[in-house]
């Protein structure tokens, strides 16, 4: 929920001075259930004084960063089974909970929207609605006898062991077929609230303290405008470092973002905050509104109907390929640099006392600064260059192409940046190769080709290092961090015969 969730968690949002996930508590407290776990993650420690003041217990959920909240049913399915389950940005007017109930069910509202994903039928079933027809508004709030207990608990385990169900809600393991596998509760619509967004805070609780939030004083001070012109706040899908969100003041939508946690050990604000100076009124990236060089907080300007990059449509590649070489062409200068060896150290650096989770990163290292000598002797171009120049930082808008998001660019060979894209798309080497020639319109030296190569090879270990910093950090990104690694391995192989095939050494 932002701006607010940055800065509290939304279970304790107060309205009429009261936290929501205390007004829950005690309701639950007055039909006699004392018993409560709370699954907590971000901002854990805020939740810890309940423990004194209600006796409740906190169970930690550490895929919290990367993974919903059915990953968070899973950390205490072993107690399903006449249970109460319940999202703690819940807001009930009256108390809906009893001290026994008849039958399991999940709670929707009398009014239909367009969001809802189910409606009570007429045999009084929750039915998964086509598309187009609105549902019922689903709450979150269940309860599961303990005779339905183990066949939710099966279906949990068995979603959360599926990768692509990282980002499913819950409720995902109550369907089956087109059908929940519980019943209906139907309460009205102004007996229970979910508190999803700032404008349904303020709508509920002007007068919330919480409303009196920094970020969007900060809004307010660089429009000129009242808190009550900031509206249709929507949070966006969490970037790798940074949480965004949208928003509309007066007759324009714009994106702010918000620095992520940890960022502020990975990317410099003021090296930033040089890098939109040198792209000022240049027409490269998205239009600036404001950029902090303190904290990285920013605003840019909301694109409508943009497109982003597929690393898998020729035609996107070719555009965006040209674009990128465009850009190198015009040669920018800063001051600072991005060395990746440096990197390579510095991401290591933050693992402190933690060692790779692989049994040959030191082989593997030793391999990838073999490649430097062969690096340090080819022809270079060496200015700005994004480093950060994947896929979904090329917004595609008619004829117009936009590069977005440069926290790490600084100078190095532009050439890193075709790299940088490939093992993003996590092409093979036959699309790499293809990239390669695109991005030269078929005109590529050997030479340059296994620099490229080797640019692979230590982008691969780069990324892999700062993916095992985010590991500890407790953010897996699955996939893409081993996808690196091997990289590292399966290109530092491939200069070496290609270097021994054209009769080269390493220099």
């Amino acid at each position: 929920m932002v701006p607010i969730n940055v800065e509290v968690p939304k279970g304790l949002l107060e309205i009429k001075e009261e936290p929501l996930i205390e007004r829950l508590i005690c309701q639950l407290h007055e039909v006699g259930i004392e018993e409560i776990d709370i699954v907590v993650g971000f901002m854990k420690e805020q939740y810890e004084y309940l423990i004194d003041k209600y006796n409740v217990n906190l169970i930690f959920n550490k895929e919290y960063i990367s993974k919903n909240n059915l990953h968070s049913l899973k950390c205490v399915s072993d107690k399903l089974g006449n249970t109460y389950i319940i999202p703690c940005d819940i807001w009930c007017r009256k108390n809906l909970f009893s001290d026994h109930e008849w039958y399991s069910w999940y709670m929707v509202t009398d009014e239909e929207n367009e969001i809802s994903s189910v409606r009570v039928n007429r045999k009084k079933e929750l039915s998964l609605v086509k598309k187009g027809e609105k549902g019922n508004s689903m709450i979150g709030i269940s309860y599961i006898l303990y005779k339905d207990a183990d066949n939710l608990k099966r279906r949990i385990m068995d979603y959360a062991e599926k990768i692509e169900y990282d980002q499913a809600f819950w409720e995902i393991a109550l369907f089956e077929k087109k059908h929940m596998i519980i019943g209906p509760r139907e309460v009205k619509k102004e007996d229970v609230y979910e508190i999803n967004t700032y404008e349904q805070l303020r709508e509920l609780d002007s007068d919330s303290d919480h409303l009196q939030s920094d970020i969007i004083q900060l809004i307010c001070e660089i429009f000129e405008c009242t808190e009550t012109e900031v509206t249709e706040i929507k949070s966006l899908k969490k970037g790798m470092t940074n949480r965004s969100f949208r928003f509309r003041c007066r007759d324009k939508r714009y994106i702010m973002r918000i620095p992520g946690e940890g960022t502020d050990k990975m990317i410099n604000r003021k090296n930033e905050y040089a890098v939109y100076e040198c792209l000022s009124g240049k027409n490269i990236t998205d239009p600036i509104v404001y950029i902090s060089p303190e904290n990285g907080y920013k605003i840019t300007e909301y694109i409508e109907d943009v497109n982003v990059c597929d690393s898998e449509k020729p035609a996107d590649v070719k555009c965006c390929m040209a674009y990128l070489r465009n850009f190198h062409e015009m040669n920018l200068q800063v001051s600072h640099t991005f060395d990746l060896f440096e990197q390579i150290e510095y991401y290591e650096s933050l693992w402190g006392n933690e060692i790779s989770a692989y049994r040959d990163y030191l082989g593997t290292k030793k391999k990838i600064y073999e490649l430097k000598r062969y690096i340090d002797v080819q022809p270079k171009q060496i200015s700005l260059t994004h480093i950060d120049a994947v896929c979904d930082n090329f917004l595609i808008k008619d004829d117009r192409i936009y590069l977005i998001d440069w926290e790490y660019a600084g100078m190095q060979d532009v050439h890193v940046d075709i790299a940088m894209f490939a093992i993003y798309a996590m092409y093979d080497r036959k699309q790499i190769d293809e990239l390669i020639i695109i991005y030269f319109e078929g005109k590529v030296e050997p030479k340059v080709r296994i620099k490229i190569y080797c640019y692979i090879a230590i982008c691969g270990l780069l990324w892999s290092n700062w993916c095992e910093y985010k590991r500890i950090c407790g953010v897996e990104f699955g996939e893409y961090s081993l996808k690196q690694y091997r990289y590292a391995k399966e290109f530092y192989k491939i200069v070496q015969e290609e270097l021994r095939k054209d009769g080269l050494k390493n220099v």
